[in-house]
């Protein structure tokens, strides 16, 4: 079970990297949107999720929240926070050992304020 919670929260957190430079891109080209990848844990997943730049930020906004195609969420792992057509946010919330790796993993880790969303978790 490690093994595959290690996959999963690598396969994801390098998506997530995907992403952040896509969204400094766009920031820099003051675009207001822009088209992302699926951060799901399919490592072979190609998928392109359109959003807006605010939309993606308050994602980020939670180093346990990701950003995956609909249908691409992991039901023993992750949490549903919100659909709409273009893409699902997820919460790394039923697995603690899962939440810490996306937590680690986060890019913007050193960024943002100490805290723990623990009480999140079931």
């Amino acid at each position: 079970m490690a093994t595959e919670i290690n996959r999963i929260a690598r396969t994801e957190s390098l998506f997530r990297d995907v992403n952040e430079r896509i969204a400094e891109t766009a920031d820099r080209l003051d675009a207001e949107d822009a088209e992302f990848v699926c951060e799901c844990a399919d490592a072979d997943c190609g998928e392109r999720l359109h959003a807006q730049l605010d939309e993606y930020q308050q994602v980020r906004s939670d180093g346990v929240r990701f950003l995956v195609a609909p249908g691409h969420e992991e039901p023993a792992y992750e949490r549903v926070l919100h659909r709409n057509p273009e893409y699902q946010v997820i919460a790394k919330t039923k697995d603690r050992r899962l939440a810490r790796a996306a937590r680690e993993l986060d890019p913007r880790a050193d960024d943002s304020p100490p805290g723990d969303q623990a009480s999140e978790m079931k």
